[in-house]
């Protein structure tokens, strides 16, 4: 196998978790190194490991992906590397999610990502080499200085569609949607990202965009799955859940800093989604 040629600080492209700076359509080959922060944003992240492995915290676990192995996860949700394997080096790539919902994908494979999980698969022998060589020359046309990525999200798609073979089937849901309503639905998750602090509710979601609000929260279930405000209570939970381990503020302050309105609801709703209370989850976290 060709030993790969170029390494990056990978901590160039870590950014605070508030930040929504986009990374659009990338791919980049990384040295694997355990990040100060959490990293969020709204594209879907392929991270391929070459050398030595990997562990990630994702979703109140710790993901180990090995030497060739692939992870896919959504990038919304905060995520950060917390172990390397030295030596490591691994292939950072990020697609929009406008665009990862255009390509129709099975329901069960873009669901599961949605959900915030993690898949992680371990590939080994021409799997390998074949991975090896995509991700060297997506990385080569993302970097031209006039970049032609036809090619490249052709062959993305391709492996996607493949990996998603491992997922139970069912039938395609991004394909329904108009390539404008993708757009609208991409919206409307950063608006509750960036917006999940204040007393919004779907009406708030829907003029934001433009959309009758009954309309906007049918379209976002459309694709999702579960509704706006679903999702804008599990946007303050995975949040609340972050800083429950990564500051001593109290479980009063981080209630109010997540947009609940008092202490009971942040302590109801924490309960529904993660079966114990705050303080019960620093406890056995931290």
């Amino acid at each position: 196998m060709e030993k790969y040629t170029e390494i990056l600080d990978v901590s160039k492209i870590t950014t605070e978790c508030e930040v929504f700076e986009p990374y659009g359509l990338f791919c980049k080959l990384f040295k694997a190194l355990v990040t100060p922060g959490f990293d969020r944003h709204n594209e879907v992240e392929i991270n391929f490991v070459v050398e030595g492995a990997v562990t990630y915290y994702l979703q109140n676990r710790r993901i180990v992906v090995p030497k060739f192995g692939l992870v896919i996860f959504w990038g919304m949700f905060p995520h950060r590397v917390v172990e390397v394997e030295e030596p490591s080096a691994y292939y950072v790539c990020t697609v929009p999610l406008s665009l990862f919902l255009s390509w129709g994908l099975p329901e069960a494979f873009v669901g599961s990502l949605l959900r915030g999980e993690a898949l992680v698969y371990e590939e080994c022998g021409l799997n390998a080499e074949l991975d090896c060589q995509l991700f060297r020359t997506w990385s080569a046309d993302v970097a031209a200085p006039v970049p032609d990525t036809r090619a490249m999200l052709l062959e993305m798609q391709s492996r996607l569609l493949r990996l998603s073979a491992h997922a139970r089937e069912g039938k395609v849901s991004a394909s329904a949607v108009p390539a404008g309503d993708v757009n609208l639905v991409e919206q409307m998750t950063l608006f509750i990202a960036r917006n999940y602090r204040r007393s919004i509710r779907v009406t708030d979601v829907g003029r934001a965009v433009g959309l009758h609000p009954d309309y906007a929260n049918t379209l976002f279930k459309r694709v999702f799955g579960y509704t706006l405000s679903h999702h804008l209570m599990i946007e303050r939970v995975t949040q609340a859940q972050r800083k429950l381990l990564t500051t001593q503020d109290s479980v009063v302050r981080i209630a109010e800093d997540c947009g609940f309105n008092s202490v009971s609801c942040f302590n109801a709703a924490f309960l529904k989604f993660n079966g114990c209370t705050p303080r019960d989850y620093r406890k056995h976290f931290q």
